[in-house]
């Protein structure tokens, strides 16, 4: 509920000139880009979680067969760092505690003043000042800081970076190729958002960020295909989302077939009506859909994928591209797996216009 909503003496705009009002529309699309990248962050995140207990169990499963018991990790959680306390820092805190949700334990902020966190400290949540300190513990960090920053911060944590753990950049003004430059990394994900004018305002004005994606209109108009309240999500990100999964699988060995499968089991779980029972008539995912033709067929069925640079994945053409742009049952299937996590099921009618964006500047 918006509390100011009659009280228009309060309001932001209540003492602006009238040729000064064109202008608002950007409050608006500054709101929605960070219900967007928040909602798209906790998606993420929520996967990720999924597939990680998803791979564990596999993994153990296949020890226990062969009687390798001394090599079943303690703890594989997830562990998501978040580099900047500032005000994106702190809401996708917000949004990743309460939605995903991830235990306090399992998330660390690191920040130039971390007194200033007292309301996540109170929660149990380490915030300290030590970036490569966080680098080594997490194996998801949120870039949440300023442009300026960045090149300081990237010198501090690269040689503590895992290669399987991932990095998500917030920071829109640097491209990929100077990132990859900066932390010496290949597994980052960085979401790219087109805007446009002329929208329909749906993002609200005060509401919390947590409490706006448990609006179903707006939480809809932030699924990955929705052009929505103006704004478009470049479909490469969930390019980049596959193979980031992939190169988990990669980097504990798995063969490929079993890294198909749990792809399948996760991506797919979600099925449509025309899907028959169980799903049964669904598509599956290919090998052919993430390599070369030449290389899958001299790919051995117990070798594991070859690992994926997430940076050239989201800036160029792969095999799978056609697949998430062309292919109408997989972007059903993606929509509503998207909306159920959130706790929102689709009826057919209510599936959203699809838009793809264009490539990743």
């Amino acid at each position: 509920m918006d509390m100011l909503e009659d009280l228009k003496s309060l309001q932001f705009e209540y003492e602006m000139e009238e040729e000064d009002r064109n202008w608002l529309y950007l409050l608006a699309r500054s709101r929605g880009l960070m219900i967007k990248t928040c909602a798209h962050a906790t998606f993420f995140c929520k996967l990720l979680h999924t597939f990680r207990q998803s791979l564990r169990e596999e993994l153990n499963s296949r020890r226990l067969r062969t009687g390798d018991l001394d090599d079943i990790p303690d703890d594989d959680e997830l562990r998501v760092g978040i580099i900047g306390g500032g005000h994106v820092g702190k809401q996708l805190a917000r949004v990743l505690l309460q939605l995903v949700p991830i235990p306090a334990e399992r998330l660390q902020i690191s920040t130039r003043r971390p007194e200033a966190l007292d309301e996540f400290q109170k929660l149990g949540i380490q915030c300290f000042y030590h970036n490569s300190r966080l680098a080594g513990w997490a194996n998801v960090i949120f870039l949440c800081c300023l442009p300026s920053q960045l090149p300081n911060i990237c010198s501090k944590i690269h040689t503590s970076l895992d290669k399987a753990c991932i990095v998500y950049s917030f920071v829109a003004a640097v491209p990929l190729p100077r990132l990859k430059l900066l932390l010496q990394h290949t597994n980052i994900l960085r979401p790219h958002y087109q805007c446009f004018e002329g929208f329909v305002n749906i993002w609200g004005a005060n509401e919390d960020i947590v409490a706006a994606l448990q609006n179903p209109v707006i939480l809809q108009a932030t699924c990955p295909y929705n052009p929505a309240g103006g704004i478009i999500l470049n479909i490469k990100w969930l390019e980049g989302m596959f193979y980031a999964a992939l190169n988990l699988c990669t980097a504990k060995a798995m063969p490929y077939p079993k890294a198909l499968k749990l792809l399948n089991e996760l991506f797919l779980s979600v099925h449509l009506e025309d899907c028959g029972k169980d799903g049964g008539s669904c598509s599956q995912f290919q090998l052919e859909d993430f390599v070369s033709k030449i290389y899958a067929k001299n790919l051995p069925r117990k070798k594991p994928l070859p690992w994926f640079d997430l940076t050239a994945v989201q800036l160029r053409e792969t095999p799978f591209s056609q697949q998430l742009l062309a292919n109408p049952a997989l972007q059903d299937h993606l929509t509503n797996l998207y909306c159920q996590s959130f706790g929102i099921s689709l009826t057919r009618e209510q599936q959203p216009e699809v838009s793809t964006g264009s490539a990743s500047k």
